[in-house]
């Protein structure tokens, strides 16, 4: 069994940010349990690590809040992605998708001499 791991901080943003824009407004706790959910259960996000994420992407204008009510009848803040969220999330997915497919090529890449 693997054991669950922290998820990093950058990592974090593009994760809540794919999530607001998949499943529409969400509270903070909906959002840790997606982001684990999706993951198999091998990231593990906490409050405090999820909540400074929530409030930098809401400062820049990212995402935007309001209070309401849960499936329990808890008062609780709902997130949502903004014009300008949507636009971050566009360009961070770009720049993920290069970075993944430059890291593809060390693992791929065979001893060749330099010329």
């Amino acid at each position: 069994m693997k054991e669950r791991a922290d998820v990093l901080q950058g990592t974090l943003a593009l994760m809540v940010l794919k999530t607001l824009d998949v499943l529409g407004p969400l509270h903070g706790y909906g959002i840790a349990r997606r982001i684990e959910q999706i993951s198999g259960d091998l990231l593990s996000v906490n409050q405090g690590t999820l909540y400074p994420v929530l409030l930098k992407l809401e400062q820049e204008g990212s995402i935007a809040s309001e209070w309401g009510s849960s499936e329990n009848n808890r008062k609780a803040r709902f997130y949502r992605l903004t014009r300008d969220g949507r636009k971050q999330l566009r360009a961070e997915t770009r720049d993920w998708e290069q970075t993944a497919a430059i890291i593809a090529r060390f693992f791929t890449a065979k001893a060749e001499h330099f010329q």
